[in-house]
């Protein structure tokens, strides 16, 4: 196993006085509090918990290789600019079928990667060196409804291929899981970590699957499988890839274009949601933290949980003459009727420090301001 990311958390756990005392002495240069502006994107994406302070610290000398698979979506794009800022470009690989644009493409390396064929990520892992895989790749809950068999082959048979390669290479691999991996008869509010699940989607029942499987490979065979089931998660970056929370993404654009928008779920559908700055933060310090000081390899993450009716009613705050009207796709609402209200993550933050910092009025303003400029720039 390489040195690097690996050992990250056993500096912070094995001499805490030392490395706080380091780091005190660069803090302008990794983000510290007090030398960055208020605002939000002010704020370096990684956090200032100990264990990505130490990995902010070591970005230029260590050797951690990163494959993102479906690296071309919102998470793995997000994921892939904090991991480069940490690793350097050329350490974090983003992997994918379909074609980056130049943007994308001048971003960082990328290599075209089948997820279904093992030999092709197999010889992917040996010729780059890879340390680290993150797999994001997968058929969304209502996409997946719409052809299951397909949902089968990328949300399932993939994950055998990825477990196999961290086995095989003992590399550290993360499997994100969601709120779809609960059922009608789950707690839904607050959902814990630990409770039955018994989803009723293909997606959901794939990630169950990933869950578990994960955890048998790290009891089996020690590998190091992480996991966080996210929230909807809000960006204004890439397009909806048809989840069953994209409503809370679409409205904003609706908002700043026609001043009205069309929900397909019901107003009073409580949903929990997460803006993605959050969501990469806590991915980043997730992935950085030491093995053996972690409780469960799956953990809830939890920032906001509202309805259609209230983040409208936020959105007015700012645009008095917004307006919303329901128009209930019921394969979607059926979805969301079975899964949690919100999440109980008090593991998160008791084990390795999750917190998050959007709220409700913190993710409209930002939304608003992004889509904007989003909008503006493709008008010219």
């Amino acid at each position: 196993m390489r040195k690097g990311i690996i050992n990250i958390g056993r500096c912070v756990a094995d001499h805490p006085r030392s490395v706080i005392a380091k780091l005190s002495s660069v803090a302008p240069t990794i983000g510290h509090s007090k030398c960055v502006k208020s605002t939000k994107e002010s704020r370096p994406s990684f956090s200032s918990s100990p264990a990505s302070q130490v990995m902010s610290e070591i970005q230029d000398n260590s050797d951690t290789r990163v494959l993102i698979t479906g690296g071309l979506g919102q998470l793995g794009l997000g994921l892939a600019r904090n991991l480069r800022k940490l690793f350097g470009n050329k350490s974090v690989l983003l992997s994918d079928i379909k074609k980056p644009t130049p943007e994308e493409a001048a971003s960082g390396p990328f290599v075209f990667a089948d997820v279904l064929d093992l030999q092709s990520l197999r010889k992917i892992v040996v010729n780059h060196g890879v340390d680290w895989i993150v797999h994001y790749s997968a058929l969304l809950s209502s996409i997946g409804e719409m052809n299951v068999p397909l949902a089968m082959k990328v949300n399932i048979e993939s994950v055998h291929n990825v477990l196999e390669l961290a086995r095989e290479f003992d590399l550290r691999v993360f499997i994100p899981s969601t709120i779809g991996a609960f059922g009608p008869e789950s707690p839904r509010d607050p959902t814990p970590d630990v409770c039955i699940q018994r989803p009723k989607t293909i997606y959901g029942v794939a990630k169950v699957h990933a869950e578990l499987l994960g955890e048998y490979y790290h009891h089996r065979y020690g590998v190091d499988f992480r996991s966080l089931r996210y929230p909807g998660i809000i960006s204004s970056e890439k397009e909806p890839g048809g989840g069953t929370t994209d409503y809370a993404v679409d409205i904003f654009q609706s908002a700043l274009t026609s001043g009205r928008f069309a929900c397909n779920l019901e107003s009073d559908t409580r949903l929990p949601m997460m803006y993605i700055d959050d969501c990469i933060r806590a991915t980043v310090d997730f992935m950085g933290f030491p093995s053996d000081k972690l409780s469960l390899r799956t953990y809830n993450i939890h920032a906001m949980s509202f309805t259609p009716e209230e983040l409208a009613s936020a959105i007015k705050r700012r645009i008095a003459n917004f307006q919303i009207e329901y128009q209930v796709v019921q394969r979607m609402q059926d979805i969301a009727d079975k899964w949690p209200k919100r999440f109980d993550d008090a593991n998160a933050r008791k084990d390795w420090g999750w917190s998050h910092e959007y709220g409700v009025d913190e993710l409209v303003e930002v939304m608003l301001r992004k889509t904007k400029a989003k909008l503006d720039g493709a008008s010219r």
